[in-house]
């Protein structure tokens, strides 16, 4: 039966710690003369922009001997009005998999839905778990742990955090996020992780509160994909969120600074931080690729 990877939640705790194993074997160069996807063909069906999550997957591809098949819309009849689920059953008739990255999180589900193949979530407007992943890998690389690690999130509700809130749920993480008021996580993922999950998740307002005693503080841009009609209210209302020194010096002495990126300096973030000594933002960028290999094996390998 095939598996897709929709949200975290697509994952067992016991899984999601196999694969986070598996992420930091492969980083550490363990089979790396080894190609379990030799021979087959992977599709990149990309509705949105992207930097880091294509080219990660498509690095992560060819190392495992398989082949990458970039799409987007302009590209495919998609763009000409041919429905999802004809679009997800041609598919899946060439492929052995297909990332999909849209805006509307129901679109990957009905394509999930007609898919014969394993669909990976490349982002959506509401879940980005892909980027969660190598977020756990780093956290997990600098802290020796994920029980108990307390992260504190400073800003915009959105993809991101709603899948860092069910990643914490998964492995135990301390998560206090804070956001604006009217710019909050998705109340269902909270609800869930808050009756399923293991972790201790928190949402707050003012965001040095949230800060205080946290061993990693994560932030990103206050303007998604999609939002840019309502730029200026944005920036005016997250303003008080910017993660700048005075904020970092609320966290623990040793908390390490982490963003998704791409990141807009001067506003979610100065470059005083996001270039300093306690950012980890490359090792993070870099553990796209790592987390993505894993997730392949882990979904096609079998």
């Amino acid at each position: 039966m095939k598996r897709d990877f929709l949200t975290l939640w697509d994952l067992s705790p016991q899984e999601l710690q196999a694969l986070l194993r598996r992420a930091q074997q492969l980083k550490a160069g363990v089979d790396a003369s080894a190609c379990p996807l030799i021979g087959q063909s992977i599709g990149l069906l990309f509705e949105k922009a992207s930097t880091r999550t294509r080219v990660s997957f498509e690095v992560a591809i060819y190392q495992l001997g398989a082949q990458a098949i970039y799409m987007n819309p302009q590209e495919t009849q998609l763009g000409r009005g041919e429905s999802i689920a004809d679009t997800a059953r041609v598919l899946g008739r060439y492929l052995r998999a297909v990332l999909l990255r849209t805006f509307g999180h129901e679109r990957l589900e009905e394509f999930a839905r007609h898919s014969p193949v394993p669909v990976i979530n490349a982002l959506t407007d509401t879940h980005h778990p892909c980027q969660a992943l190598a977020d756990l890998l780093t956290i997990l690389e600098l802290k020796g742990t994920l029980e108990g690690v307390r992260v504190a999130y400073i800003g915009d509700g959105n993809n991101v955090a709603n899948s860092l809130i069910e990643a914490a749920a998964r492995v135990g993480l301390e998560l206090v996020l804070a956001c604006p008021e009217g710019y909050e996580p998705d109340p269902f993922v909270l609800e869930r992780a808050r009756q399923e999950g293991r972790g201790d998740i928190l949402l707050l307002r003012e965001p040095k509160e949230a800060a205080g005693r946290a061993d990693v503080v994560y932030t990103d841009v206050w303007v998604s994909m999609g939002q840019e009609e309502g730029r200026a209210e944005r920036l005016k209302r997250f303003r008080p969120y910017q993660v700048n020194e005075e904020l970092l010096a609320c966290a623990k002495a040793d908390a390490v600074v982490m963003h998704c990126l791409p990141a807009h300096r001067g506003q979610e973030i100065t470059s005083e931080v996001l270039d300093g000594p306690r950012s980890v933002v490359l090792q993070q960028a870099e553990n796209r690729l790592h987390t993505a290999k894993a997730l392949l094996e882990f979904l096609l390998k079998g």
